[in-house]
């Protein structure tokens, strides 16, 4: 089968014929219909995460060659001989956050949170769907996305599933009129998409994009503000009535740490939900922290049952879908140049020419 491959953190994917896996047990083989491409593909591919002042975390290849892409969407065209519960030629969403099985944290239903140096992580520790076929361990692993485009589905197993967990952990109330979303990339509108269908809250959006705050408006945004006004904290305390009570970050850098940090004026208690990986490094002053009753707290995609929750939605329709664009495998190299640099509005995903 075809992939498209890191050899190298940081040089170009290499295309290469591999073989095609044989699913044994309770494996599924998937033929990917579509994989979308995520900025934690930008992190793999580059071999780290920026930490501020050129400092850099390491994220080395856990194999001589990977094919990124965890999320997939795919049609089962071979089962394991233990595979009861799963028809040939159904699609599916597979959940990529797979863990060892045998830690605490697999056996307590947290397997995203399993050791990376155990995990297998589809497309991140094995690989995921910048190849043409991808092995998923075990059914539980497999979602039903009802009559989601093929494009889109995959975008919930990542971004769609982050954006709901991070949510969660938000402290949202229904229908509140103080909660403010930073980004209005790909991520950000999913979330917004997101948080409509699940709480009846339409956010204020910023971002310092006027194009990416066009189509957050367009996708039902309270409000948008363009980070560079200089007005922002006053015209966020007005839309308010006072100060935000949820700040979900979907850029996670030391500039929108800073700029989250005074949207929400004089409330305590606020919530301030980091999601991004950008990077960098910030002061925080910690009386503050204590005097504002504020929380921050760091989300790391979500658990196997926030993705059946989520998928719930999906399958029943309640969540609008938003636009992708679809690009061809081979055009891998120049979709994650493009969306390093900012280039691509909205989400983006690969498909194969399957012969």
């Amino acid at each position: 089968m075809k992939a498209y491959q890191v050899v190298e953190n940081g040089k170009p994917l290499e295309e290469r014929e591999i073989e095609k896996p044989k699913p044994t047990g309770k494996e599924i083989l998937l033929k990917t219909v579509a994989c979308g491409v995520c900025h934690s593909d930008v992190h793999i591919h580059e071999g780290y995460f920026s930490l501020g002042d050129e400092a850099k975390l390491p994220v080395p290849l856990m194999t001589d060659a990977l094919a990124m892409g965890h999320e997939i969407f795919g049609e089962v065209v071979e089962l394991g001989d233990q595979v009861k519960d799963i028809e040939i030629g159904k699609k599916y969403v597979a959940y990529p956050w797979i863990g060892c099985g045998d830690c605490n944290e697999c056996k307590n239903e947290r397997e995203h949170y399993c050791s990376p140096l155990t995990t297998k992580n589809l497309g991140i520790n094995v690989d995921g769907g910048y190849a043409e076929y991808v092995l998923v361990p075990d059914s539980k692993y497999l979602f039903d996305a009802g009559d989601t485009p093929d494009e889109v589905a995959g975008s919930y197993a990542c971004r769609g599933l982050t954006a709901y967990s991070a949510l969660k952990k938000a402290d949202l109330k229904k229908g509140q009129n103080s909660v403010v979303i930073i980004s209005a990339g790909g991520l950000g509108l999913l979330s917004l998409k997101i948080i409509q269908a699940a709480y009846s809250i339409n956010p204020i959006v910023v971002d310092i994009d006027d194009d990416k705050l066009d189509l957050a408006k367009k996708a039902g945004a309270s409000a948008v503000i363009n980070s560079k006004d200089e007005n922002i904290y006053e015209k966020i305390a007005e839309l308010t009535e006072g100060g935000a009570t949820s700040v979900i970050d979907f850029v996670g850098a030391a500039e929108t740490f800073e700029l989250a940090s005074g949207m929400f004026g004089m409330k305590r208690g606020g919530t301030y939900v980091i999601v991004g990986l950008i990077g960098g490094q910030t002061n925080l002053q910690l009386p503050m922290t204590t005097l504002t009753a504020r929380t921050i707290r760091g989300i790391y995609v979500g658990s196997l049952a926030e993705m059946g929750e989520l998928m719930q939605l999906v399958k029943e329709g309640k969540i609008e879908h938003v636009d992708v664009e679809k690009r061809n495998a081979s055009t891998a190299n120049e979709t994650l140049n493009d969306l390093k640099n900012g280039k691509i509005n909205g989400l983006v995903c690969l498909t194969h020419d399957h012969k």
